[in-house]
């Protein structure tokens, strides 16, 4: 395979930078008319892939609400992940996964590893134990053409706790994991095949930032264009961020985003004809927004 990176920046520029998450949400189950069951959850989210596939740049199945279900759950989310495959459209597993040494080494193997039912094209991973100690994950990643996206600066009123706190050299947290994200980059763009070094901008590792944090990114000086990588931004639609919220947290790095939504866009189904109408809008949205 290509890096997870040029394929993503393929996939952006065909269909927008629009990541629809599949979270089959008990409130979600019931809104369209089916039982919060495993049946219920393979409908819901077979359907969801059935109505987007080939449309948007990429899913996102959150791992947490298919492995409520156990492992039938879990085979659910195996078959999200292949009908993905099948057509051709971008896999990133929400699974938010982070440890250490030959346990984060298990990780990578089952959502990474190339013999692994688990296995997208990307999955989110937490760092705070430490960037280095995604090591294992970052590198069967690089080695398999995946990718991954590292929590970085997130929306919720807990993160600040950790995300902002600053080291003893007073570089935050966030401006840490950022900054390790963009060495990684550079140095795999650099070494990118040259028939397609003009056509990519971004590298592998991306980092998650909610487009909610505000002035979050000033206040901390970070410096998301050096990143290199894609920016995965929860948040977009029903949770509130417009156009100007996505200017104030990511400004010149707009042409990084891939902005997720999920319960604006998965409310009008389960009609095919709905889901995909609400998506298409979406992504217009937040084409504009991005001055895409």
């Amino acid at each position: 395979m290509q890096p997870f990176g040029y394929r993503l920046e393929q996939a952006m520029g065909r269909h927008g930078p629009l990541c629809v998450g599949i979270d089959p949400h008990p409130e979600l189950l019931e809104a369209w008319r089916i039982n919060d069951d495993i049946d219920g959850l393979r409908r819901f989210a077979l359907t969801t892939v059935e109505a987007l596939e080939g449309r948007v740049a990429a899913l996102k199945p959150q791992a947490a609400f298919f492995e409520r279900h156990g492992s039938r759950g879990l085979a659910a989310l195996e078959e999200v992940i292949a009908a993905c495959r099948d057509t051709g459209t971008l896999c990133i597993v929400d699974a938010k996964r982070g440890d250490i040494g030959s346990t984060m080494a298990a990780y990578a193997d089952a959502y990474l590893g190339n013999n692994s039912p688990l296995a997208g094209d990307a999955v989110t991973l937490s760092p705070f134990l430490g960037f280095g100690s995604l090591a294992p994950a970052i590198n069967m990643a690089r080695e398999n053409g995946r990718g991954v996206f590292v929590l970085a600066l997130t929306s919720n009123p807990e993160g600040h706790e950790v995300q902002h706190a600053r080291r003893d050299s007073g570089t935050p947290v966030a401006g840490t994991i950022s900054h390790h994200a963009g060495v990684l980059n550079t140095h795999e763009l650099s070494g990118t095949d040259p028939s397609i070094r003009e056509q990519r901008n971004l590298g592998s590792i991306g980092l998650v930032v909610g487009a909610t944090v505000g002035d979050a990114v000033r206040q901390l000086d970070l410096d998301l264009t050096a990143v290199r990588g894609p920016l995965l931004a929860p948040g977009v639609g029903a949770q509130g961020a417009g156009p100007a919220e996505l200017e104030e947290v990511f400004g010149d790095a707009r042409r990084a985003v891939l902005a997720s939504s999920s319960r604006g866009i998965l409310r009008q189904g389960p009609q095919l004809s709905g889901l995909r109408e609400a998506a298409e809008r979406s992504a217009h949205d937040v084409a504009k927004a991005l001055d895409r």
